[in-house]
């Protein structure tokens, strides 16, 4: 029922608008083209301003763990 409610309020603004609006709607001399541009620019700053933002993720550093290298045979002056 709400939704019923919605659309046609909906239809009705339009319908209201259309019929006070048109006899004064002319467009002359490329006021059409600077409609449609304010238009498309009006549409992207709403999308830009509406769009999700993706979420940062920052780098973390994690140090290597150390390694340690035994040594089995070496080497000493003196011995075999």
């Amino acid at each position: 029922m709400k939704q019923i409610r919605i659309v046609l309020s909906t239809v009705a603004t339009v319908c209201v608008s259309v019929a006070l609006f048109t006899d004064s709607a002319r467009a002359e001399n490329g006021q059409i083209a600077a409609g449609i541009l304010d238009g498309l620019a009006v549409g992207t700053i709403l999308g830009a301003a509406t769009a999700p933002r993706p979420f940062a993720v920052y780098p973390v550093y994690v140090e290597p763990s150390p390694v340690y290298v035994e040594r089995d045979c070496y080497w000493t002056r003196g011995q075999p």
